[in-house]
């Protein structure tokens, strides 16, 4: 795949298969309670069972502590911490030398001086992925809102660890969105799905198919 390709908020045991099917590079289970699309650590586990070698089991925390990262992984397989809330760097270091797993901070994006945050986490990180900011309203989710940010803010820009490209793309918008940013990876949840945490066999299909087009 020209592109490798995270589908995240997996829930479901046929879109685990679709996912596996259809040749991406990473799974994602959400592990933020205030999400549509979390599941429990044994729900996950048990998701994770099905998932062959080779791709990437990822576990999205939100601001977790140390004792909610462990019962999830004493429960579910996972070989990557997505850290997708306010972590500082001293924390993204601490979770990924406790843990021993591989880490990737998720940098909110809406204008340049937020890309430049990125510089801050360079040592501590195995990966980086940029989102879109959330929508300014209480109780809004730090991901999965459906948004995009200027993807011209990456245009000509690169980091020495591998990174991610995610918010608002769907199969159409995809293309686009790689060529404007030259994104080695993206990351797809909101995008696939016929409502909030309810993940399209159709759409996964269509958006792997997308980056395998590429």
């Amino acid at each position: 795949m020209a592109v490798a390709v995270k589908i995240c908020g997996l829930s479901r045991p046929e879109a685990v298969a679709a996912a596996v099917a259809g040749g991406a590079a990473f799974v994602g289970f959400v592990f933020y309670p205030r999400s549509p699309r979390a599941v429990t650590p044994d729900e996950a586990g048990q998701l994770a069972a099905a998932v062959p070698a080779g791709i990437v089991r990822t576990g999205l925390f939100v601001d977790a502590d140390d004792e909610a990262i462990a019962a999830t992984l004493a429960a579910a397989p996972l070989d990557l911490l997505q850290l997708h809330g306010d972590e500082t760097p001293e924390r993204v270091a601490a979770i990924r030398a406790h843990f021993g797993r591989s880490v990737m901070k998720v940098l909110p994006i809406a204008e340049e001086e937020d890309v430049a945050a990125a510089d801050r986490y360079l040592a501590v990180v195995d990966r980086l992925m940029f989102d879109a900011k959330p929508p300014r309203r209480p109780g809004a989710l730090p991901g999965g809102n459906g948004l995009a940010f200027d993807w011209r803010l990456l245009a000509g820009r690169s980091w020495p660890v591998p990174w991610m490209l995610a918010g608002g793309l769907t199969a159409a918008t995809l293309a686009e969105a790689v060529r404007l940013t030259g994104a080695p990876a993206v990351d797809v949840s909101s995008g696939v799905e016929d409502a909030p945490g309810v993940k399209s066999v159709a759409k996964i299909a269509a958006f792997l198919a997308a980056a395998r087009a590429l």
